[in-house]
């Protein structure tokens, strides 16, 4: 079928994990892991087991059920990382994001790669299987998700929403949001950009050299001493993303992202650290499925609102909107952090 029957799957498909993820958070915090992955378990595989051989009409409501009991895995792996390295957290999440950097450069290639010798529904079966062989994976490990007794922990009174989901932790989840669009607009535009160009051959190793940018910078972030507020990190994501709008080679391009690159993972290692930091650990996995729901919706919001400046005034319209915008978000959550400093000292 057509591309738009593909994009209105994955529409479904993100929205729904974007539902799932404070809700699986917060049975998270409630029930404790095993208890929290049990439904993704029996529910997932029966589901995608029947994917390759359903018509399309009947996929749309599969996804949607699959994408409500999609495991938490953001919530779980940061989690996790908090409770064992607590001396040690921003590394650990400094080197979560290069994972995760990894893992969005290497998928799209590997899908592509299976998808052409078995097929795309095969390709989703397989990884979507793989999924649920991670998902058991952490079921069977059962790291721990609380620095205190595990058991204790599953009886304690969870925290209201409205006690920690305060000004400034709505302030991050806004900051995750726009660090997540700011990436996909960037990605669409660079598409845009060297099909424009007569470079399309070029668009995997430009990507590349973004990401790896991304993970020097996270690398280099885990290693600081102290921690630089998020706002800072992505007003500077976002200064060195409009100056790609004004590239007109593809070497150009690529030595600009490069920069850009550097504050990708540790823009996003700041969200999750100022986030853990100012939310009750009996309440961390909610607000964790929160920073997952912010970093989903972000990308979807990014497509279609960078997609359409693209079609209206051409591929460095892609760059300025979504770094312009991005710089907005940052310059507001500076001013706001800086006001409520002041508060603080004149009190």
């Amino acid at each position: 079928m057509d591309y738009a029957a593909a994009g209105l799957l994955t529409t479904v498909s993100t929205l729904a994990v974007a539902v799932s993820g404070p809700w699986r958070g917060r049975r998270l915090d409630r029930l404790g892991l095993r208890r929290t992955l049990a439904p993704s378990l029996i529910i997932l595989p029966l589901l995608w087991a029947s994917f390759p051989w359903l018509p399309y009409v009947a996929l749309i409501p599969l996804v949607a059920v699959a994408g409500l009991f999609t495991p938490p895995v953001f919530s779980i792996v940061r989690q996790g990382l908090v409770v064992a390295v607590p001396q040690h957290r921003r590394t650990a999440l400094a080197l979560d994001s290069v994972v995760v950097e990894i893992g969005f450069m290497l998928g799209p290639a590997l899908g592509i790669v299976v998808a052409g010798f078995l097929g795309t529904g095969w390709t989703v079966l397989i990884f979507e299987f793989v999924l649920v062989a991670a998902t058991a994976g952490f079921a069977v490990a059962n790291p721990t998700m609380r620095s205190r007794t595990p058991d204790a922990d599953a009886t304690e009174a969870r925290p209201p929403l409205r006690s920690w989901l305060t000004l400034p932790v709505a302030a991050v989840l806004a900051a995750s949001v726009t660090a997540t669009l700011l990436l996909t607009g960037t990605e669409l535009s660079v598409v845009a950009a060297l099909r424009e160009l007569n470079a399309a051959g070029l668009i995997g190793i430009i990507l590349a050299i973004w990401g790896f940018g991304s993970a020097v910078g996270g690398i280099l972030y885990g290693a600081i001493g102290r921690p630089i507020d998020a706002f800072w990190l992505l007003f500077a994501l976002a200064l060195t993303t409009v100056p790609v709008a004004f590239t007109g080679t593809w070497w150009s391009m690529a030595g600009v992202l490069l920069l850009s690159g550097f504050f990708c993972a540790p823009t996003m290692a700041a969200t999750v650290e100022a986030l853990t930091t100012s939310v009750p650990e009996a309440a961390r996995g909610e607000a964790l499925g929160w920073h997952g729901s912010a970093l989903t919706g972000g990308s979807a919001l990014g497509a279609p609102v960078v997609g359409f400046m693209i079609d209206r005034a051409g591929w460095p319209a892609g760059f300025l909107t979504s770094g312009l915008l991005a710089l907005a978000v940052a310059t507001i959550g500076l001013t706001l952090v800086g006001i409520r400093r002041r508060r603080r000292v004149a009190a």
